[in-house]
């Protein structure tokens, strides 16, 4: 399936963290289904997460069940012919059914955007051109990237060598298209575009591991947000001193933490995030959502972005209640939650103490 401008404008779609499994959530494709009949955009990208590899459904009949998780969240995409690329998270294939059978699922397809096989190194990583209005030549290129999963010592693993060494190859095969890179996992320099803070710093979020401390997101646009740490890895790849080798890259977007959608700018490259769409999983309550890019043909370097949340497409009332409080409120990762226990332990030993005190001054 070729893509191209039309009219001189492109629009693309990020779908983050869906985390779906059997049955689904019907909140999830309620907000797909609604967005892409808002939006009518010429092509979506999934960044990864799609399936929600841990869930204990997957624990029997994994393929089947992996396929028809699949099979529900691309259906709103399916019923209108709309294009699709994606790519891998760290969760999809903790299911135990291979990327390769995962593909299969994805390749059958009609309005799955197949790359030619000299263009993509592994089941995640691969390069999607678009051609101008006139459908003459290539103008614009995508690089989908798997990020990979965690590492043994619980952290995330860095972007592997080959896959940045594919993407060198990659954009001077394209002769340095005008681009965008989607992946799942942020790579370490979006810490250079939040600032670290006191912790009383109000807005701020608590960092772990190397990056122990708290961040905030300054002057934050309408609709921007940052509820957690950036969940990098923890050694940085070089991933992004590749990319501004040259000036073709101006964009890269990731998924990954739920609670995160903003934009920012780091030496001439957009870091951004898009929240989860996902209502099996944690996530920003209502404002759930997807990212819209749009491109303009005569300068495609200068695009437009915004969200568009559950909370602005319908009058939201989740289907499951109970679940979605829960998920709305839950820690986001096992150090946030180690944390929070601590700081419970913590106080409750204050107060504990602070009676003890109070009974021996009466």
């Amino acid at each position: 399936m070729n893509l191209n401008f039309n009219n001189g404008k492109f629009k693309i779609m990020q779908i983050a963290d869906i985390q779906e499994d059997v049955p689904h959530n019907p909140d999830t494709v309620k907000l797909i289904d609604l967005a892409l009949e808002k939006e009518k955009p010429d092509l979506v990208v999934f960044t990864g997460d799609q399936i929600q590899g841990y869930s204990p459904c997957y624990l029997q009949d994994a393929e089947k069940k992996a396929e028809i998780c699949i099979d529900t969240f691309l259906e709103p995409l399916v019923k209108r012919n709309i294009p699709f690329v994606f790519t891998f998270g760290n969760h999809d294939d903790d299911c135990k059914v291979s990327k390769s059978t995962q593909l299969g699922f994805y390749g059958k397809y009609e309005n799955f955007v197949k790359p030619d096989d000299d263009d993509r190194l592994d089941e995640g990583t691969y390069t999607v051109r678009v051609k101008g209005s006139n459908c003459e030549k290539d103008v614009f290129a995508l690089y989908l990237i798997d990020t990979g999963k965690k590492a043994s010592d619980g952290a995330y693993e860095p972007l592997k060598k080959e896959r940045i060494e594919w993407l060198s190859k990659a954009r001077e095969k394209n002769g340095y298209l005008p681009a965008m890179i989607f992946q799942h996992i942020p790579c370490v320099e979006f810490y250079e575009v939040i600032k670290k803070v006191p912790f009383y710093t109000r807005g701020a979020v608590e960092g772990f591991r190397s990056r122990k401390g708290y961040y905030l997101l300054e002057n934050p646009a309408e609709g921007e947000f940052m509820k957690e740490n950036p969940a990098s890895p923890e050694i940085n790849s070089g991933e992004f001193d590749e990319i501004i080798k040259h000036d073709d890259i101006f964009a890269l977007y990731v998924g990954h933490d739920h609670i995160n959608s903003f934009s920012r700018k780091f030496k001439g490259v957009t870091l951004g995030y898009t929240q989860g769409a996902g209502f099996n999983t944690y996530g920003p309550g209502k404002n759930r959502g997807v990212r819209v890019f749009v491109l303009d043909e005569n300068n495609i370097k200068d695009f437009e972005t915004y969200t568009v949340t559950m909370g602005e497409l319908c009058d939201f009332k989740p289907s499951a209640p109970l679940k979605e409080f829960v998920f709305t409120h839950s820690p986001t990762s096992v150090d946030q939650g180690v944390s929070i226990a601590k700081k419970v332990a913590i106080a409750g030993t204050a107060v504990a103490l602070a009676i003890k005190l109070i009974k021996k001054l009466k």
